[in-house]
């Protein structure tokens, strides 16, 4: 599947800052479920810095902004051929071992209520209980926009019963650490859900490293394994680890975010 991205983050401040600084994982994943036929990342006023490739395989690019500035675009545009491979992460190249991924981090810090519903799964073998794990968490937590927030935690959302897909990422990875599996968060885009159904563009589910098959992922807000309509750009302890931009403003305003995604199809 052909898929292209348009993807615009506008940050605006109350009053002039002095400099911005950014860290940008918006450049997608090199492995064999998708490849880049074009990509850019434009920064308003911006100056690019260093790029590194992390640990964990993905892109770093930083990005510097000189004031005094009131408003900044951060600007993706760019076509990826995908794959579906079920889910596996195949030919990604990453250094950082996988038990590295079994630490706790504050967003998916177990709880009793998390604990049982990890030991409510069960599989005849690893692979097994991660699904089974993932259909845990989707039966859980509802799907509903708007009713948490950027820092609501796994065990704040279990107990509400509902969630965003950070959510439901967040809880799959407290459960399967839980159970012993390293679990990460992974960000990214989605096309469309299984029915066609637009969904949120910007996207968030979780890989689970299974020991016959590395790296497998897993997103329980849509009760599946990504497949082509996904497009993987980076991975990380939890969303703020993962986030695609992390960034600091020197100066005393106060800032505002909006953001726009479009994914559409492309023909061959």
């Amino acid at each position: 599947m052909r898929l292209m991205v348009d993807h615009l983050t506008l940050y605006r401040y109350d009053a002039p800052v002095r400099s911005i600084v950014q860290s940008h994982r918006l450049t997608p994943s090199i492995f064999a479920g998708q490849a880049v036929i074009d990509w850019e990342v434009t920064v308003s006023g911006g100056v690019e810095g260093a790029r590194h490739r992390d640990g964990a395989g993905d892109e770093v690019r930083g990005w510097t902004i000189a004031g005094p500035v009131t408003e900044v675009a951060v600007q993706v545009r760019g076509t990826v051929e995908t794959m579906d491979l079920s889910g596996v992460l195949r030919g990604h190249r990453e250094s950082v071992a996988a038990d590295c991924y079994l630490r706790d981090t504050a967003p998916t810090r177990i709880d009793p209520a998390l604990a049982a519903l990890g030991e409510s799964a069960s599989g005849a073998d690893m692979l097994s209980l991660a699904h089974a794990l993932s259909a845990a968490v989707s039966g859980a937590i509802a799907y509903r926009p708007g009713v948490t927030h950027a820092h609501t935690t796994a065990a704040e959302a279990l107990a509400l019963g509902e969630g965003v897909c950070q959510d439901h990422a967040h809880a799959l990875i407290a459960c399967a650490r839980y159970r012993g599996i390293p679990a990460r968060y992974v960000s990214g885009y989605l096309f469309a859900t299984e029915d066609g159904t637009m969904h949120e563009a910007a996207h968030a589910w979780a890989e689970l490293h299974v020991a016959a098959l590395g790296w497998v992922g897993f997103d329980p807000a849509n009760r599946c394994s990504p497949d082509a309509r996904y497009i993987r750009l980076g991975s990380g302890f939890d969303a703020q680890d993962a986030a695609p931009i992390r960034g600091i403003a020197r100066g005393g305003a106060t800032e505002a975010m909006d953001v726009t995604v479009a994914i559409l199809q492309s023909a061959q």
